[in-house]
């Protein structure tokens, strides 16, 4: 039998999320000037966080697209101040911004258009391939498949597939929670998660703070989904990150790391 010590370093790792945007659904404006990002994802790896995911475009639902140069302007001096203290991930879906920020010290592409394999081959860095049906301005608009489970991981399988053919070092994949899917959509997608870890590629989890946690939360009690905020949704987002876990995730994103670290603890106890 495996000890304590043994079995909580076994545990999934935290990505810990920074968004450096003013339009972010949970924490916008909050990290725009660089030095007030640093210090934030400097706490998010103190609390544990064994990667820190850089965004400087907005991908929540009704999203407006940014500049090349915008973009560049919000994410690389973040990705350079915290490249010294741990590993960094971007997360963008254009391919300058990808080389200028693991230029800065980026490792790890997290890629929501999952057709950046090429320029993550090139830059010899991971890459996650995140299923997204549509665009942010698009994807809530009434998102439809034959079947959610089988529909997102062929597509993922293939995405693996193109990776590795690239020459990609490492791909991951993320059947992206919330982005082009329903309520019933996404908890599909997490009753089944099992079936993301067949192809051997490590699967990445983001269900923290969404929409369907919080309507799950006013279920819970009767409330109005508005009254939920978005920092009012700790506990499904902790629920979450323990049933994926323990369903063979890899990696959960988080926005609330020091939590999502203790839990992550007791799951793999």
């Amino acid at each position: 039998m495996q000890g304590y010590s043994e079995t909580v370093e076994s545990s999934a790792m935290v990505m810990g999320i920074l968004n450096v945007t003013p339009d972010s659904f949970s924490d916008g404006e909050r990290f725009l000037a660089p030095e007030a990002a640093v210090d934030h994802g400097r706490q998010l790896f103190e609390e544990g966080a064994a990667v820190v995911d850089v965004g400087g475009e907005s991908t929540r639902p009704g999203a407006k697209p940014v500049s090349v140069d915008e973009e560049l302007a919000r994410v690389v001096d973040v990705v350079a101040g915290l490249a010294p203290h741990g590993r960094v991930s971007i997360d963008t879906t254009k391919p300058e911004v990808a080389r200028a920020a693991v230029a800065a010290g980026a490792e790890i592409l997290n890629d929501v258009s999952a057709s950046l394999h090429e320029v993550a081959a090139e830059l010899n860095v991971t890459w996650i391939a995140v299923h997204r049906q549509g665009t942010p301005a698009t994807m809530q608009i009434a998102p439809q498949y034959a079947d959610v489970v089988a529909d997102v991981v062929g597509f993922l399988a293939e995405a693996v597939e193109r990776g590795r053919a690239a020459g990609v070092p490492e791909v991951w994949v993320d059947p992206g929670i919330g982005f082009g899917k329903t309520t019933d959509h996404n908890l599909e997608l997490l009753a089944n998660l099992q079936q993301f870890t067949m192809g051997g590629a490590p699967v990445v989890l983001g269900a923290s703070r969404k929409r369907f946690i919080g309507e799950m939360h006013a279920m819970s009690d009767g409330s109005d989904l508005a009254e939920v905020s978005t920092g009012d949704r700790l506990e499904g987002s902790l629920a979450a990150a323990a049933w994926a876990y323990a369903q063979g995730a890899t990696v959960v994103r988080a926005h609330d790391v020091a939590a999502t670290v203790c839990a992550m603890k007791v799951a793999a106890a």
